[in-house]
């Protein structure tokens, strides 16, 4: 018999997801509410789903029906994009109690469970991560052709800043060296809160930005995934001011074809991407590029493909994120014929992870003999009596440590050798006793080059 509040919680999809689950942890805690251990059942289970794809929506029913059956007697709540933009078929399904399709009313849709507004806002800590994300906004205000987000989240929110600054400085009293800010649309950070009001009122993520970089504490920010449009020079020049922010810049590409971004509705085309690209270059040292990349959108030939396989080197992504495309119900793309066979789709996937292999060697290559601010986060697989840790440019790079001593901890590392495509180094000697430890420096070039004339613009006029 349970007799215990007891609670398991299961997240899937991005790193929002991630965040608003720590979030509700937290808000079930205060209600008298333990995390289930190991083998032990729960009394509650909550389900954080994830809709992207076909395959986000079947591993959220399957999560669901292994929870059901792991903790019988468990009240499931689920809560997600899945749970948004299909109610009903969560609801069919086996131990669901509770479906929340707004998530913007968590504290009341839980409130049966003893949940009040009684906290602090945000999260205090980030339980299984030495990175901590910190969601600063919600709601996408784009139609891209083969994205239901945007119809599960409509409403563009943005945090206040001082409510930001309060949660990092908590992560960051709690151990957390990192903040990765996230939303479900970053760059729109401030949109909302500054339509309406004069220029010199506006709030956006470089407002935000200049105030967290001023935070006391030994902690670095990153960025997580950014629309170039939203690259901007003030943004830009905002990454270059403040040493405290990482170099590494995670611009959405999905296709290198303009004939496809047309089809899929983005607002750039590739002459405007790798402007955008040369501009940040220009201003920052050897920054730091990942992206997604979406193969056999309908319609997408063997020439568009090259399209995309050459923009992506001329890029020099170091890490990439490839996706099938995958129609989904409400998308203006999903009533165009899906014309590429799964096996083209995966051996242009196959394709694209190869040269991003031969890309990212050849950045890491470029890295030796520099050195690197790298948060320690686990043993290194290379060899025993060493760790691994992730650098201010995004490759994890690996040195010779014992991880209960180093474990969230940043040391600046030189960069000696790559091997096997991994990045190994010494941390410097004078630092490894230092607390708190020194920020990596790197030069910085504020002055911004004029854009030429000929190139593709990317800002909209919104503030």
């Amino acid at each position: 018999m349970i007799t215990r509040k007891s609670i398991r919680l299961a997240t899937l999809g991005c790193k929002v997801n991630q965040y608003e689950t720590q979030y509700v942890k937290e808000l079930l805690e205060r209600a008298g509410h333990v995390e289930a251990g190991p083998g032990e059942p729960a009394t509650l289970c909550v389900v954080n789903t994830c809709t992207v794809t076909h395959e986000g929506d079947a591993k959220s029913r399957q999560l669901i029906r292994r929870l059901h059956q792991d903790n019988p007697e468990a009240a499931i709540v689920v809560m997600g994009c899945y749970a948004t933009r299909d109610p009903e078929a969560i609801r069919r399904l086996p131990g669901v109690a509770q479906v929340i399709t707004d998530k913007t009313r968590l504290i009341e849709e839980l409130a049966p469970h003893g949940v009040t507004d009684d906290g602090p806002t945000g999260i205090s800590r980030f339980d299984g991560h030495q990175r901590a994300f910190v969601k600063v906004q919600d709601g996408c205000l784009l139609n891209c052709s083969y994205c239901i987000i945007p119809s599960v989240r409509p409403t563009l929110r943005s945090r206040e800043i001082n409510d930001i600054c309060d949660e990092v400085s908590r992560l960051v009293e709690a151990g957390h060296r990192e903040i990765v800010l996230t939303g479900v649309h970053l760059g729109h950070y401030g949109i909302d809160r500054s339509k309406g009001r004069p220029k010199a009122e506006w709030v956006r993520l470089w407002h935000l930005l200049d105030r967290l970089a001023v935070l006391p504490g030994d902690f670095r920010i990153r960025l997580s995934s950014l629309e170039a449009a939203e690259a901007r020079d003030d943004l830009i020049a905002a990454l270059a001011r403040h040493p405290r922010i990482c170099p590494h810049l995670h611009l959405c590409l999905q296709s290198g074809s303009d004939r496809v971004l047309a089809g899929m509705k983005r607002r750039y085309r590739s002459a405007g991407f790798l402007e955008r690209i040369r501009r940040i270059r220009a201003v920052l040292d050897a920054p730091a590029f990942s992206t997604d990349v979406i193969v056999g959108f309908p319609g997408e030939t063997e020439a568009d493909f090259a399209a995309t396989c050459a923009v992506v080197c001329e890029a020099g992504f170091c890490k990439i994120h490839v996706f099938s495309y995958s129609p989904r119900q409400g998308t203006s793309a999903a009533g165009l014929p899906d014309d590429v066979p799964p096996a083209v789709k995966a051996a242009r996937r196959e394709a694209l992870r190869l040269l991003e292999g031969e890309l990212q060697e050849r950045y890491a290559r470029s890295l030796v003999g520099r050195v690197l601010d790298v948060l320690v986060e686990s043993d290194s697989p290379l060899r025993p009596g060493w760790v691994s840790g992730t650098s201010c440019r995004g490759l994890p790079v690996h040195f010779p440590g014992i991880l209960a001593a180093l474990i969230r901890r940043r040391f600046p590392v030189r960069i000696r050798a790559v091997e096997a495509g991994h990045l190994v180094g010494d941390p410097e000697p004078e630092t490894l006793a230092a607390a708190p430890l020194t920020l990596e420096r790197r030069p910085t070039r504020l002055a911004l080059p004029m854009l030429p004339a000929q190139s593709v613009p990317l800002v909209h006029s919104v503030p």
